[in-house]
């Protein structure tokens, strides 16, 4: 009865199919999306017409990680067995894995000028879904996994045997903090894939940057490759004892170069973007006012993380809240003031004032005021330490409401690493990691555009749901 089941829903989904395909080819016209460049360096490389054409691979990625399948072997022999898939892709010829292969390797460039292109393309469907939360750039880091053999859990193992081994003649020495120091830098296979600490384990890995706005649709991603470092050779930081300080020193390091890149590539976009919000690796003095005057963001939602944070004065706390000077009992924030010629202020009034119906101003309740005024007021200007204040005011309900849309970077993260396999297809070879990284990236973009088209914007987190609606 089970094997009915599965074989009654294969024959319907075939049966579905084509119809979903042709939806797919109506509303992404493929030819407006592949740039110029692309094909000219393509077709100069295949000689045209020979071979099969340069739609009929970037249709059968598109499709391969919309279906979920990472291993071209496998789909290879979906689309051999398949004659819908395969009348899709519109192959001449069914490819070998190892023409896939070549042809990511060879043209990872281009493919990461096509997705440069999408961005553009995507930018007023955005625009159009969302104006506000379109002009949030969220930022994060991770890491694809590479196959080699630092990897396999036995190579971690023997290197934590090492470091008990040392600990029986040195007491005093933590095995379990030791074996970072025995673990090599870089792979055997691949110098580019490094020892990382990605999502609370170690790993080797090779780096991105990744930047999603506030509907969660990828902006840009920056694969930090040698071309990568030797654009920007100051990303490149020295490894220490500390794993978790390792990660924050690239992620901090990483910014200012990923967002000269983005706007070098995206010049319009120049003054679109007027949040940011990242996660406490960013936090440091000198972030602020490079976000706020190189890049022109209005507010920084950054938490504070109190290894960066010095003593704090005596009547503000933490979040640059003034504290009272009886108690030290936060006040609580009452409004943005801005006047003609006067620089933004944030005020505050202390928390023992009531505001009563028909009075202009609040009336203080303390038993012992330290003011001979009706209530105690008072104002920070935020462009005086950008980092305490900075563009809106910290530990507010505003604050929670805006910084909770950072989670959105990391949805982003998942979708292009596993729902569209860029995590999951296992390779040493950095050309590869790359290409399929802006694979995975195209495909959401796709996602956008076919989810515009049909009046259902909603859906384009999900390809599966997406397509069904097609």
């Amino acid at each position: 009865m089970q094997k009915m089941e599965v074989q009654t829903s294969r024959n319907d989904i075939h049966e579905e199919s084509p119809d979903i395909l042709r939806q797919l080819k109506a509303h992404i016209k493929m030819e407006t999306l592949i740039p110029a460049r692309f094909r000219g360096a393509y077709y100069k490389d295949t000689g045209r017409p020979k071979g099969n054409n340069l739609e009929s691979f970037i249709w059968y990625f598109i499709l391969r990680n919309f279906i979920g399948i990472t291993e071209d072997t496998v789909f290879l022999i979906v689309l051999k067995y398949s004659p819908a898939l395969y009348g899709f892709c519109g192959f001449a010829k069914l490819p070998l894995a190892s023409d896939i292969t070549t042809f990511r390797e060879r043209y990872g460039g281009c493919i990461e000028m096509m997705f440069h292109g999408m961005v553009e393309i995507t930018e007023p469907i955005c625009r159009e879904i969302d104006e506000k939360k379109a002009g949030y750039w969220i930022y994060d880091t991770s890491g694809l996994e590479a196959n080699v053999k630092e990897n396999n859990p036995k190579f971690m193992n023997g290197k934590l045997e090492a470091a008990k081994k040392i600990a029986k003649t040195n007491p005093e020495y933590n095995p379990y903090k030791g074996v970072y120091s025995l673990l090599p830098e870089t792979a055997e296979a691949n110098v580019n894939v490094k020892q990382q600490y990605i999502n609370g384990h170690f790993c080797y890995a090779q780096k991105f940057g990744i930047a999603a706005n506030g509907l969660g649709i990828v902006r840009h991603l920056a694969f930090f490759d040698e071309r990568f470092k030797d654009r920007h050779p100051e990303i490149v930081s020295q490894k220490t004892d500390n794993p978790d300080l390792d990660k924050e020193i690239a992620d901090s390091a990483s910014l200012k170069p990923v967002l000269s890149d983005f706007f070098a590539i995206h010049p319009d976009f120049k003054g679109n973007y007027h949040t940011f919000l990242g996660d406490t690796g960013f936090d440091s003095y000198d972030t602020y006012p490079m976000l706020r005057y190189d890049f022109d963001f209005a507010r920084m939602a950054i938490p504070m993380n109190p290894r960066n944070s010095a003593t704090a004065h005596d009547h503000f706390d933490d979040n640059g809240t003034p504290l009272c000077h009886v108690d030290n009992t936060p006040f609580v924030f009452d409004s943005v003031c801005k006047g003609q010629n006067r620089s933004e202020r944030f005020k505050y009034i202390c928390p023992k004032s009531i505001k009563i119906k028909g009075q202009p101003n609040p009336v203080c309740s303390c038993e012992h005021p330290c003011t001979p005024n009706s209530y105690k007021c008072t104002y920070v200007y935020p462009h005086k330490n950008l980092r305490l204040y900075p563009g809106i005011p910290r530990a507010t309900d505003h604050w929670d409401n805006l910084y909770r849309h950072r989670v959105l970077v990391e949805r982003t993260i998942n979708i292009i690493k596993v729902d569209f396999g860029a995590g999951r297809h296992k390779s040493f070879s950095s050309f590869s990691a790359k290409a399929e990284l802006f694979l995975a990236g195209i495909s959401q973009l796709c996602c956008v555009i076919l989810a515009h088209s049909i009046n259902k914007s909603h859906l384009f987190k999900s390809a599966r749901k997406l397509l069904r609606a097609a």
